[in-house]
């Protein structure tokens, strides 16, 4: 049996989560606002390696695309490695990658802009002596960017669509 004292502590938290009418985002399923609204997203080319990737993440975050969307994502993206950190030979000992998307949700019927965001993402790289290494790491680290900037997209969508139902 929970302490006495810890339940008269906690009950002024429990009943104030019962007026703060938080629901899931994603409450009814795949006929839900978000998940609707994600399945009619047609994401239009992103330039580059890095477009590629958060494009292939996009994808696997909205499901199965459709034929003839009515919406359309359109992403610019910028993708800056920043070198610090000096060694005493004046080499860099670290990196920051950083991955930035502007991005735009299209009605394409009518050509109206409903979101207009950006995201963001960065990742600290160790410079070592092998080039091989620092590339394999630069190239992960765009991999997780990818992922990360997808599921803040799609977070953002969703959240859109909720609010644009209700």
């Amino acid at each position: 049996m929970p302490d006495p004292r810890l339940l008269v502590l906690l009950l002024p938290a429990v009943l104030a989560l019962g007026g703060c009418q938080l629901s899931p985002v994603y409450a009814g399923g795949n006929a839900s606002a978000p998940a609707t609204l994600l399945a009619d997203i047609g994401i239009a080319p992103i330039p580059e390696r890095a477009g590629f990737m958060v494009r292939q993440a996009l994808e696997e975050q909205f499901g199965n695309s459709v034929a003839s969307p009515r919406y359309r994502l359109e992403i610019a993206l910028d993708d800056q490695i920043t070198a610090f950190g000096v060694r005493g030979d004046s080499s860099a000992a670290r990196e920051r990658r950083t991955l930035r998307a502007r991005y735009r949700l299209i009605d394409a019927a009518t050509g109206t802009v409903l979101v207009d965001d950006t995201a963001a993402a960065d990742a600290g790289i160790d410079r070592v002596s092998s080039n091989f290494a620092v590339v394999a790491a630069e190239t992960t680290a765009l991999e997780r960017l990818s992922i990360d900037l997808a599921r803040q997209i799609s977070a953002r969508l969703a959240r859109y669509a909720r609010a644009a139902k209700g």
